[in-house]
Order: structure tokens, then sequence, then C-alpha cells
């Protein structure tokens, strides 16, 4: 049975490293982003290995276009798994900044999420393991270590974001759960490396590991969290 994965967010690191995990599993990949360019080159690595892709530039902080994307991503295929790979960096002080940047920080994390699988809902339901798969970021502790780095780093609003979205997993694995659709979280404790935030060589988490973290939840089925 043709199955795709929907790859939200895509870009260097965890995202190119899931596609390439599960392209090689037999899935189809659509893969989405803003950035058009890292999409083509990300679709043509993709099929250098002999995986069938195709890319759909959208930015997936506009709620209202989500269900459009989607719809275009079924052309490779009934979509049966989504990773949300998404996030919004703004709203690093949320003592100053605007109403309207906190409320996108947000919506990336949750009502975009929300969106993408209520779009997905139909093929999710047919599909043989549908799943639905998050990134999250160790800032979503409420632990005030974690808050008192989360404010000297100036990422406050993505402190909020992440723990919204720690929250909405939970949601969402047990009103799923009838449709035996499967939600499962890795949240990742730590820098990743070869992306944006590997400043200086400080990352120390492979983006590999991080991809086989997200395969042994969906093949498992049984936890719904997992940590690197």
């Amino acid at each position: 049975m043709a199955k795709t994965i929907l790859i939200c967010g895509f870009g260097p690191g965890i995202s190119s490293a899931v596609a390439a995990k599960f392209g090689a599993e037999g899935f189809s990949v659509a893969l989405v982003a803003r950035n058009a360019d890292r999409l083509g080159a990300g679709v043509k690595a993709l099929q250098a290995k002999g995986v069938k892709a195709a890319a759909f530039p959208a930015d997936l902080s506009e709620v209202k276009g989500i269900a459009a994307v989607v719809e275009k991503a079924r052309s490779l295929g009934p979509i049966s798994a989504i990773l949300w790979n998404a996030y919004a960096g703004g709203a690093g002080d949320l003592l100053s900044c605007s109403s309207d940047e906190l409320r996108g920080v947000l919506d990336v994390a949750t009502t975009s999420l929300i969106e993408t699988v209520r779009a997905a809902l139909p093929d999710l339901k047919k599909a043989d393991k549908p799943a639905v798969l998050v990134t999250n970021g160790g800032l979503y502790s409420s632990d005030p270590k974690v808050d008192a780095v989360g404010c000297s780093w100036n990422a406050m609003g993505i402190s909020v974001a992440n723990a919204a979205k720690h929250k909405l997993v939970g949601l969402l694995a047990e009103k799923l759960k009838a449709d035996k659709i499967y939600v499962g979280e890795v949240v990742v404790s730590g820098i990743v490396k070869g992306t944006a935030f590997d400043q200086g060589g400080t990352g120390t988490i492979e983006a590999r590991t991080v991809a086989d973290k997200f395969w042994s939840l969906y093949g498992e089925r049984k936890d719904i969290r997992a940590q690197v």
C-alpha cells in the first residue's frame, strides 16, 4: 500500500534525516517549508537515493493555507504519517514583544499543527500504520533552571510554545487513540550538529540519532515520548 510522510518544517538536520530514514523504509516524502531552494536540494538528495519525493513551498504560519498544502501533497499518495518539525523563534522577551509576534510563535507550535492533522485526517484514518510525529525541545520544561536558560537566551516565546506543544502531543495521542493513529514526540535536549543552532561546533547530537528514535517510536507505537 502506498504511503507518504508529510514533513513540515524541512531543513538540514532532523527533518532531513527523518526524510532519508522513512524514505529508505519505503515512504514517499513530501517536503514543506518556506525556502524553495532548500526544498529543491532536499528532493534531489532523496531522489538520488531512489526515494519518491516532491517539494511544496509554503509558510506554515499561514494557518488558512495549510489545507491546500496538504491537498497538494496528496499527489504523492495518501498521507500516512506527519512529521511536525516547524517552529518560529520570535517573541524572545515576552514583556516587550508584540501580541502578534507571540501569537505567531504559538500558532506554528499548535494551531498550524492541529490544522495539518485535521486536513490529513481522512488519509490517516485509512492508513495501515498512521502516525503524527512531533519534534520538541527541552525548553518546554518547567524546571526553574530551564526557565532561567529560556530568559537568558531570549527564548521565552519558544519556551512557552514548546510547553504548549508538549501538552498538545498528549491530547492528540488520547484523542486519536480510537482511530489507531499513533502520536509521538521526540524531545531534543541539546544542539543538533549541522543546524543553524550549531554555532562554533557546539552541536553534540547527530540528526541520524533523532531520526532513528522517531523510527523506533513509529514502529513500536507504545511510548508517546522519547528524549535524546
